[in-house]
């Protein structure tokens, strides 16, 4: 039996594939492969390699990743950081929550002047903040070393064994306050404005509204600020490798994963194993991030 064929109607042709979407969007995954694929791809191949004496730059697996397992002083600056979020953040997002709330409570005079100013030492580069802070910390020549001497005290050295990450999580803080703020703080100004007139009907106080109405219209900003504050804490870097110059006994080489990676590759000369440590703390930074943005997302 003849199967018929189908004719389409007149004037209705048969629709080609278009490729005008890979036109808008080839330049950017050409640009995302160059600048972020191919340096992770690049990583994971060095990571698989170690440089002999004899035989030179050799295929060894996962021999690093194993010896990385091992090594006391990547886990020694992996506990730092890991104790250094667990302490810094929450005190960090405290404070640039209770700020927004404040700015945003519309009882606040000056709050645009206060919001700026609160934002101000974010746009203060890294490297000049942490120096400042420094040369304030420093008990010979600085801000401490000049109140004991002219108080005949005797402070506790802030760039300590003791005080030194502290001092550090200071520095941070006083950063990324304004950041954090801001991003609480455009998230409270888009909440409905009926919602606050119903809360004020039913004769809801100012801490109702905050925990009933405020807080839950800006959990996605509490989870997308908490994301970036765990990447920047596994990422620390700038403020211990500035400082390292007023305390080398206190901040070593490896004081940090990421200062640990960059003392191994670019002075000790292990360029193979510096990557091996940063693909472990990228992809154990991936994972909690991921967690923390699943924790905070889960519909209560």
């Amino acid at each position: 039996m003849a199967v018929p064929q189908v004719v389409a109607p007149p004037g209705v042709r048969r629709r080609r594939r278009s490729w005008k979407g890979w036109q808008f969007v080839g330049p950017f995954m050409l640009v995302f492969a160059l600048v972020f694929l191919a340096p992770i791809g690049y990583s994971i191949y060095l990571s698989l390699f170690k440089n002999r004496l004899i035989g030179g730059n050799s295929f060894v697996g996962l021999d690093n990743y194993r010896q990385a397992l091992h090594d006391s002083e990547f886990w020694s600056a992996f506990g730092r950081v890991a104790l250094f979020l667990v302490v810094q953040v929450p005190i960090m997002l405290l404070l640039a929550l209770l700020v927004a709330l404040a700015i945003d409570s519309g009882r606040l005079h000056g709050k645009a002047f206060f919001r700026v100013t609160i934002f101000l030492p974010y746009a203060v580069p890294a490297v000049v903040a942490t120096l400042m802070w420094g040369f304030m910390y420093g008990s010979q020549f600085g801000l401490v070393g000049n109140i004991n001497d002219a108080l005949n005290v005797s402070l506790p050295d802030p760039l300590g064994s003791h005080l030194v990450l502290a001092s550090i999580g200071n520095i941070v803080t006083w950063e990324f306050v304004g950041y954090n703020m801001l991003i609480f703080y455009s998230a409270l100004r888009v909440v409905p404005a009926s919602l606050y007139e119903s809360a004020e009907i039913d004769g809801a106080g100012q801490f109702r509204v905050v925990t009933a109405i405020k807080l839950p219209a800006i959990r996605g900003a509490l989870v997308i600020a908490t994301i970036f504050s765990v990447i920047g804490s596994f990422q620390l870097f700038n403020e211990p490798a500035i400082l390292r110059p007023l305390a080398k006994n206190v901040l070593t080489t490896s004081y940090t994963p990421n200062l640990y990676a960059y003392s191994l590759s670019f002075s000790g000369q292990q360029y193979n194993y510096a990557a091996t440590v940063a693909i472990i703390m990228g992809v154990i930074t991936m994972v909690i991030a991921y967690v923390v943005q699943l924790r905070g997302t889960r519909e209560k």
